[in-house]
């Protein structure tokens, strides 16, 4: 037995513990594993590989990208290689007991030797990892009368480094790479089931349908670029394949089915039997010089000679019965690549990442003649719609147009003079943005003007404007052309035009003049990267909110941003009361239940008919509503028991369980059992959740049909019954007074405009506590109403709403229950 393993073979018995006692063997490179660790308080275990052991440090913050963060790393004793591919859960009673999964994983680089870096307390290393990239250093302390040796794991200044403020790693990458090929390493045959254990994948059916990302044109490269991964701009169509089993259905941006025209694509696709999902690529035909060329796709379609067709594809939203839109991207890919490489198919590949500065990569576009390069953000997540995490860099300008007009030709020329063109403005107006009348070869000039002639109509489609040629043939706008050309005028027309095609994927309607835009800075002024529509300014992110767990206005967003998906469910169609804590939560509290919401997207005002003596109600509907309210200082989000929809009538039942003084847990764990229990007995299905703060909340999903003073009466009678059944347990009254060492069951909580805090939101309280959903099995090991923090969620995730899945189904009608208890309604 080597000696540096003495130490980690006496703490274990293996016998019990599922950790390997020995063995593995180094590669061609050494190794590094960053292992989270779920033992008495989370940390992250770093181990480099070094002389056939795997060197050890408890790093119980985890790393950061911020060159000011030193954050303290325990060295702990030598693991053996064979740990660094361990993930699992160390069972109780043994050394480390907890879940262990492997956080990051790939190779390091020492940038001095190795050994004597390490002798000297200096190490200095580059990563190359999934989350982990550049150069970091492990400096050691020297600190007295300490048993362990500790250092301080630091990020070296680099192209990779980023402020705390803007970027966590550990918050916005918080799942497992166990499942992934080690970063530039061969693939190895996976399974969709096995890569199902990243964070960010929910369980999901396949949708019918899905709207595909779409990229923003950009004026330059983002400024920090290491933190994006770059791809060839295909000049084709885009299609979004969506396979379920062998039925296989290829459609286009908007929707179109276009299943019959690709036949041959949805052969090879059936062929290479890839698991059921959603898989968002292009089609293009290369030249012979290997360029996507947009003339041969289109006489490969209308020739029907599709042989030529080449699907690549560069991502997968869905997967196995799963939802990946929230895992980052770069992790989507290699998935994807893993899938299509155990698959091969000449006709489906994979949209590889160019390797090399991306000023170089533009340069090498433009001499190769590609339209080219599409920027993706490497943490960012799949998302509906236009978005900032993707970017287009143009070699030139193109752009598609809406045909409006033509006119005659000249000389020996037939068909069509020049196309009159025009794009779209916000207000549906087409605009004229000129003419081309180069790019046609004859075939074309004659295929353009009969289909043109199936369109002419009498008037002009443009807004009216003199730069219109005159004596032109209008047709509708139904046509879309795909133009090169030099440059705008001010006059907003094009000039120096070259027809490149027909677009038969894309909407006259969806037309519009692309404006460059500016890359959301990584640096300088702080935004919140996420899955909106733009960046949102967060201002005073680096305020204390919380001086128990020193939780900054910044890690709520971004905690807010992380369980966004989760907490909508909750959220969506209900009244929405809002406690904003301006100063933190040590200043005065404010409860905000109407309002004018301004300029805070996501955020509704709801029917005034609802509360007619206030302003209107507010509904959160959005992760982007959560995210605004949170950066104006609101931390808890609170709901009423019914729908705006159907105000009058409740679809739930809250009992809040409150401890009164010298109440032990045990107590209160106690009381939810004996309080769901004879909510069953009256044929209604409780669910569970902590309060975030001292308490529990039982709620009791109902069919809406009874008014609130009826509902609210219903549920008085159940705590009243159980208080007179059980009085030295429960107290019917509030008050301090009057449930010293007893349980008030605030039944208050179901009366008209009474709210109760919603699932997943963080309590104004020391440390944070959040409200979770949870199944009753899981009561008995809760250690308190606050058993899970913001920082802690991650160890909830997984589990998401997950233990709430029947909940809508467990509805019940109040009718039974009520002549159970033997309550009378007033009224129906």
């Amino acid at each position: 037995m080597p000696d540096a393993l003495k130490t980690y073979t006496s703490k274990r018995n293996f016998a019990v513990t599922p950790e390997p006692a020995a063995g593995g063997q180094g590669g061609a490179q050494l190794s590094f594993v960053i292992q989270k660790h779920w033992a008495r308080r989370l940390h992250y275990d770093f181990r480099l590989e070094l002389d056939g052991s795997m060197r050890s440090w408890a790093v119980p913050k985890g790393p950061s990208y911020d060159t000011k963060d030193k954050r303290m790393a325990v060295q702990v004793e030598d693991h053996p290689l064979a740990y660094a591919s361990f993930e699992g859960t160390i069972p109780e009673n043994q050394y480390g007991a907890g879940q262990v999964i492997i956080w990051d994983k790939g190779t390091w680089h020492p940038l001095c030797e190795p050994h004597q870096g390490y002798a000297e307390g200096n190490l200095k290393f580059e990563l190359r990892g999934h989350k982990m990239h550049g150069k970091w250093a492990l400096v050691r302390i020297k600190r007295a009368r300490e048993k362990q040796e500790t250092w301080l794991l630091i990020k070296e200044k680099d192209e990779f480094a980023r402020s705390a403020a803007q970027y966590s790693v550990v918050d916005e990458m918080p799942g497992s790479v166990s499942a992934l090929p080690l970063p530039g390493a061969a693939l190895k045959n996976g399974t969709p089931s096995s890569l199902a254990t990243l964070a960010g994948r929910q369980k999901a059916r396949l949708p019918a349908t899905l709207a595909p990302q779409l990229a923003v044109l950009a004026q330059a490269p983002p400024s920090a670029a290491a933190n994006w991964l770059f791809e060839i701009k295909y000049d084709g169509y885009r299609i979004l394949a969506r396979i379920d089993g062998k039925d296989i259905k290829l459609y286009t941006r908007h929707g179109n089915d276009w299943t019959h025209r690709l036949e041959g694509l949805g052969q090879a696709l059936l062929k290479m039997k890839l698991p059921s999902g959603w898989y968002d690529g292009e089609i293009v035909v290369m030249d012979e010089q290997g360029r996507p060329d947009f003339g041969a796709l289109q006489r490969a379609f209308n020739g029907n000679n599709q042989a030529d067709i080449v699907y690549y594809v560069f991502d997968l939203p869905f997967c196995d019965g799963y939802d990946w839109r929230r895992v980052p991207l770069e992790a989507r890919r290699q998935m994807l690549q893993t899938l299509l490489a155990e698959r091969p198919m000449p006709s489906v590949r994979f949209s590889a990442q160019l390797d090399a500065p991306i000023q170089d990569l533009q340069a090498a576009a433009s001499k190769m003649g590609l339209e080219g390069i599409i920027g993706k953000r490497r943490s960012a997540s799949y998302v509906s719609r236009r978005s900032p995490d993707w970017i287009k860099l143009k070699c030139g300008h193109r752009q598609e147009f809406v045909i409006g007009g033509y006119t005659d030709p000249r000389g020996a020329r037939s068909g069509i003079g020049s196309l009159l063109l025009g794009t779209y403005d916000n207000k549906g107006v087409l605009n004229y943005a000129g003419k081309v009348g180069s790019g046609f070869d004859q075939v074309a000039l004659h295929e353009l003007k009969a289909r043109l002639d199936k369109l002419v109509c009498d008037s002009s489609s443009f807004e009216a404007t003199p730069a219109i040629v005159k004596n032109a043939h209008w047709v509708k706008p139904a046509l879309v052309a795909e133009v090169s050309f030099g440059e705008w005028t001010r006059g907003g027309a094009i000039r120096h035009a070259v027809f490149q095609g027909l677009r038969e994927d894309k909407m006259a309607k969806s037309v519009s003049r692309e404006v460059a835009v500016p890359v959301a800075p990584e640096s300088g002024a702080l935004t919140l990267q996420s899955r909106l529509p733009g960046a949102l300014k967060v201002s005073n992110p680096e305020r204390v909110i919380d001086p128990t767990s020193g939780t900054s206005k910044i890690d709520l967003l971004r905690y807010y941003l992380l369980v966004g998906p989760l907490m909508l469910v909750h959220l969506r169609g209900r009244p929405v009361s809002l406690v904003r804590a301006p100063a933190g939560i040590g200043g005065h509290l404010f409860f905000q239940k109407h309002g004018d919401i301004g300029k805070l997207r996501g955020v509704k005002q709801l029917d005034p008919a609802l509360d007619p003596d206030h302003l209107p109600m507010l509904e959160v509907a959005t992760v982007r509503g959560l995210l605004m309210v949170a950066q104006m200082n609101v931390i808890e989000f609170h709901t009423q028991n019914a729908f705006a929809k159907t105000y009058a009538t409740p679809n739930r039942l809250v009992f809040d369980l409150d401890p009164g003084k010298d109440v032990p847990w045990a107590a209160m764990q106690e009381a939810a059992l004996l309080l769901r229990a004879f909510l069953e007995q009256l044929g209604l299905v409780p669910f569970l959740k902590t309060s975030g703060g001292n308490g529990l909340h039982v709620v009791v999903p109902i069919r809406p049909g009874y008014g609130w003073d009826t509902v609210k009466g219903f549920s008085r009678a159940i705590v009243a019954h159980l208080s007179t059944l059980m009085p030295q347990r429960f107290v019917l009254k509030s008050g301090p007074s009057n449930r010293v060492g007893k349980i008030f069951i605030d039944y208050l909580r179901n009366g008209r405009g009474a709210t109760t805090v919603s699932a997943w939101s963080a309590r104004a309280r020391p440390g944070l506590g959040i409200s979770v959903p949870l199944g009753w099995d899981e009561l008995a090991s809760l250690k308190s109403g606050a058993h899970w923090t913001v920082r802690n969620v991650h160890t909830r995730l997984g589990q998401g709403n997950l233990p709430w899945q029947q909940y809508a189904r467990s509805a019940r009608k109040l009718t039974a229950p009520m002549k159970r208890l033997g309550f009378q309604p007033e009224s129906t």
